[in-house]
């Protein structure tokens, strides 16, 4: 029987994709551990050692290897690119489909070699750092006894519970800043660029970096009823546009559409590969190339001429980018909180802030449904300010 509570040592990992300011999260979180003088490892690869423990070998994990106790040289990281600590995408819960499952040995296998890791470690709290299938480990885990805190961490901003996530603005300058580039290439060759951007299941990224780079339309799942892409009316919509501008005389733009519509494609063109950890490969369905295809044909039918459509993808830049002020401030107080919580023994909890950044625990059970176990997802509302924002600084014919 493992007594993890009694442990005194805390560990941080972080897992899924990249995100500006990771580093901040992570030295934030370490300093003011190593300040009330707590001991805090990191492991690396997010679980991606810890899953395949084998608690018959104590000596599987091994330190700087699998793992680094952090000390105060982490503080010279907060404003570098990438993650200190590594990442993958190694979804231990993966098999976990309801709170039955977690009294299934073979299902829960690997949540327990998670526990048994930590206990041959001394370890008492784990602190995550990512995105909804890292929430809903967190979760399994402190259902299984462990204390945990998470911190939220998507640049797609689709997080319930927490307004902006740390690296969204960053990710949304840098996708600016290719967009910008992108138009005066477009005004220069009299064509249009349809550019794909991340955004998996919410519109908040691909709005943002089209409002920011002056797209001239931004399309997301958000904009599409049906479950079903209706990939001919959507061509319709963008020669519209196209056509529109050009009795205008404007002849270029750039049109940016999120890969989370690749979620909506019919069956022929769903994306099917996957990564090692069984994810599919959004970007592998080039959805933004679908659209650029059917509008191709949609121009020549309608205009009879030709018109020189671009597909661009834009994503892995984003996940690196210089991290803005903002971000690394945004991170750096949800690394405080962390330990705020932890201070406080209020576990099973995420990180969150309020206004003027003041620190919000938010539990585990308002995130998470009970019986599916599945996290709580944040679209863009339809007819919100921002979506109208984005609606209104579309390309519109005027009257």
């Amino acid at each position: 029987m493992l007594d993890l509570k009694n442990h005194k040592k805390v560990a941080i990992l972080f897992s899924g994709g990249p995100a500006p300011s990771a580093n901040a999260v992570i030295s934030s979180v370490a300093l003011n551990f190593i300040n009330a003088k707590v001991p805090i490892i990191g492991f690396f690869f997010g679980f991606e050692f810890l899953e395949n423990y084998d608690h018959k070998n104590r000596y599987s994990l091994s330190p700087n290897v699998h793992y680094q106790a952090l000390d105060a040289n982490i503080s010279a990281i907060r404003n570098r690119r990438g993650v200190y600590l590594k990442t993958s995408r190694a979804n231990p819960g993966r098999l976990i489909k309801s709170p039955e499952d977690l009294q299934d040995t073979e299902k829960s296998r690997k949540l327990q070699n998670i526990l048994q890791a930590l206990d041959s470690l001394g370890i008492g709290c784990l602190i995550t750092i990512g995105g909804d299938d890292t929430l809903k480990t967190a979760n399994f885990l402190a259902r299984l006894g462990l204390p945990v805190i998470h911190i939220p961490k998507t640049i797609d901003n689709d997080y319930f519970g927490i307004a902006w996530t740390f690296g969204y603005w960053s990710s949304v300058q840098a996708s600016q800043e290719a967009l910008l580039n992108l138009k005066a290439d477009a005004e220069s060759t009299s064509s249009y660029f349809i550019v794909e951007l991340m955004g998996r299941k919410a519109g908040w990224l691909t709005y943002a970096a089209g409002i920011a780079g002056e797209a001239v339309q931004m399309i997301s799942t958000e904009d599409v009823e049906e479950d079903t892409l209706d990939i001919g009316k959507l061509a319709e919509k963008i020669v519209d546009t196209i056509l529109w501008r050009e009795k205008n005389d404007k002849y270029y733009g750039v049109i940016c559409v999120a890969e989370g519509l690749a979620d909506k494609l019919p069956d022929k063109y769903r994306p099917t590969e996957k990564d090692r950890h069984g994810n599919v490969i959004l970007g592998t369905a080039e959805v933004g190339r679908v659209l650029r295809d059917a509008a191709e044909e949609v121009y020549k039918n309608r205009s009879g001429r030709k018109k020189k459509l671009i597909y661009k993808q834009i994503g892995y830049e984003t996940r690196n980018a210089l991290p803005i002020s903002f971000d690394v401030v945004l991170a750096s107080m949800l690394g405080f909180g962390a330990y705020k919580l932890y201070k406080n023994s209020q576990f099973d909890c995420m990180v969150s802030v309020s206004d003027n950044f003041q620190i919000v625990g938010v539990p585990f059970s308002e995130l998470i449904d009970p019986q599916t176990l599945l996290t709580r997802l944040r679209n863009v509302p339809r007819g919100s300010d921002f979506y109208e924002l984005k609606e209104a600084l579309s390309y519109k014919l005027s009257e």
